[in-house]
């Protein structure tokens, strides 16, 4: 790609252009596609002022974005940045964007005095872990995270 990637915030206007790619996303993890469901889904974070979304681009299309949310440590009574999804276009891969987005995400961390920035990285997936631990992340080993499923699976 020689083309120049360009990382900015994501406003609601560019909702339409993110919902393919949290459509494509999601189906990556499994999930059945339902482009108007993440159209919505993006809607709703930005009406409640719920996540940052960042965008990349390349001559004017969007092809990948991050998500944050925010988070608070009340041990160290700071600000903590969850970066809950990155996604490049297939296409677009191995030529930096996925770098280019986690850049744009520790800057906007640093810029709102965060201590930190977490992100996971499903087992499945090695290609992202390797660009998250090449990038700085540090793979948690003191810590063991566990969630608690509140619905039913379907199926």
């Amino acid at each position: 790609m020689s083309d120049q990637i360009i990382t900015r915030h994501a406003s609601l206007d560019d909702a339409a252009a993110i919902a393919p790619l949290l459509d494509k996303y999601r189906q990556f993890y499994g999930e059945v596609s339902d482009l108007v469901r993440s159209l919505e889904f993006i809607k709703q974070r930005f009406f409640l002022g719920e996540t940052i979304f960042v965008v990349a681009e390349v001559n004017n299309e969007v092809i990948g974005f991050t998500q944050l949310f925010p988070s608070f440590s009340s041990v160290t009574l700071e600000r903590l940045w969850i970066l809950n999804d990155l996604y490049v276009e297939s296409s677009k891969r191995k030529k930096g964007v996925g770098l280019a987005l986690l850049n744009a995400a520790k800057t906007f961390a640093q810029t709102t005095g965060a201590k930190q920035l977490f992100i996971e990285g499903a087992d499945d997936n090695p290609r992202a872990r390797n660009l998250y631990t090449r990038f700085g992340f540090i793979e948690n080993t003191a810590y063991h995270y566990y969630h608690l499923p509140l619905k039913q699976i379907q199926g």
